[in-house]
């Protein structure tokens, strides 16, 4: 008889910790080594939630973990707290992710405690990630909120426009909004570009997409030539726009954003030095 021995491995548990919002991480955590770092957050830290502790992610080498303390801040000599805006600049992209993940489900775990349809309290589900209604049998998943955001080219220019909030700041970006409920991303594309600058485009072209958990959106990224119109801002949503020479840039979006690449993309294809 021939007796196989058979390696047991041990998966890798993360826990992903939100305190007044933000993620706990290890004190001297290097961020640029994404998720690995949180591994070395143990349990005593957070153990009055351990129990409520919910488990989000599962593959062969790692069980990923999340315990939300909502609005409770936690202060320990070994750890730290970093925003969600830290965490995509500093983390790589695939590790980014994760987080975002976790930092969505947290986001809907809080905001579907009851039943929007008959007001009763929802229960999770333990094979997915979900809240049922045993009252009225509706059941909720994570919202996902799909948005465009497209670099318009012209000659040597790109359309770049400016918002309220960036005003300050004098930060341009592209032009990004939500898809309506009954139409396609092409056709968010074509009418978001026309209700905030007036213009028309063409040749659109579909690039990337990223997860954006601000709090829960699909940023879905196009490329696309300018076509016919004037720049006409709607005062809104958009203050100013205008076109920019390529190789004379105002202050833009990191290349970590989908914004960034957007631009870096519009320029190679330009021919042009990136930025």
């Amino acid at each position: 008889m021939t007796v196989t021995n058979k390696t047991v491995t041990t998966k890798t548990k993360r826990y992903f910790v939100f305190s007044n919002d933000r993620l706990l991480v290890p004190i001297n955590a290097d961020l640029g080594t994404g998720i690995e770092s949180l591994t070395q957050l143990t349990e005593e830290i957070f153990s009055e939630y351990v129990e409520q502790s919910v488990q989000i992610h599962v593959s062969e080498e790692a069980e990923h973990h999340l315990v939300d303390m909502q609005k409770e801040k936690v202060e320990h000599e070994t750890m730290r707290s970093i925003s969600m805006r830290e965490v995509v600049m500093s983390m790589p992209k695939e590790d980014f992710q994760h987080v975002a993940q976790a930092w969505q489900y947290a986001v809907f775990l809080r905001t579907h405690q009851f039943c929007g349809r008959c007001g009763s309290r929802m229960d999770r589900v333990a094979w997915e990630m979900a809240m049922h209604c045993h009252t009225c049998q509706h059941r909720c998943y994570p919202r996902v909120s799909p948005c465009i955001i497209v670099a318009i080219r012209h000659e040597n220019k790109i359309l770049l426009a400016q918002g309220e909030r960036q005003k300050e700041t004098g930060f341009f970006s592209t032009l990004a909004g939500f898809v309506e409920s009954g139409e396609t991303l092409e056709e968010a594309v074509h009418r978001e570009v026309f209700e905030e600058v007036g213009v028309k485009v063409k040749n659109v072209e579909y690039f990337k997409s990223q997860p954006w958990p601000f709090p829960h959106s699909l940023m879905v990224g196009y490329l696309a030539e300018y076509d016919s119109g004037d720049i006409v801002v709607d005062g809104k949503e958009i203050i100013e726009a205008d076109w920019f020479d390529i190789n004379d840039l105002p202050t833009v979006p990191p290349k970590f954003s989908i914004a960034g690449r957007l631009i870096e993309e519009t320029q190679k294809r330009m021919g042009k030095k990136q930025v």
